[in-house]
């Protein structure tokens, strides 16, 4: 087993893109002066949402891709499968913040999810086939 390395530097991409997040959330409340849960403030709720998905979805399939990674898997696969998390997890909220049932709602939250299933999908189906 090699060490993950594409995977560790996509990851501290990621980690970044979440702590953005995790600040963006703190500024929320903040500004509201709502410590805990949303009280009802439909802005809030979406930042805290969308930092929520992110920190469902993209362990999971940093865990995945790092296993396909550590057991060999080609570099241009694992690197392909991380630039697309990394792209999907920037198109998420930026469709999560889109008007709703606008084209822009569509094609980056679905678009966003669509590649981040595909992800946890085809490096669940890499590794099942290692």
């Amino acid at each position: 087993m090699t060490f993950p390395a594409l995977t560790a530097f996509y990851g501290a991409l990621l980690a970044l893109i979440y702590l953005a997040l995790s600040g963006w959330v703190v500024a929320g409340r903040l500004t509201t002066d709502i410590l805990h849960g949303d009280s009802g403030d439909r802005r809030l709720l979406k930042r805290i949402r969308i930092h929520g998905n992110f920190a469902e979805y993209v362990p999971f399939a940093l865990l995945l891709v790092g296993l396909y990674e550590a057991g060999g898997g080609g570099p241009a696969t694992v690197r392909a499968l991380l630039i697309v998390l990394i792209v999907a997890r920037i198109l998420h909220p930026i469709g999560m913040l889109a008007p709703k049932n606008s084209p822009q709602q569509f094609a980056c939250r679905g678009g966003g999810i669509i590649a981040t299933f595909g992800v946890l999908g085809l490096a669940a189906i890499l590794l099942l086939l290692r």
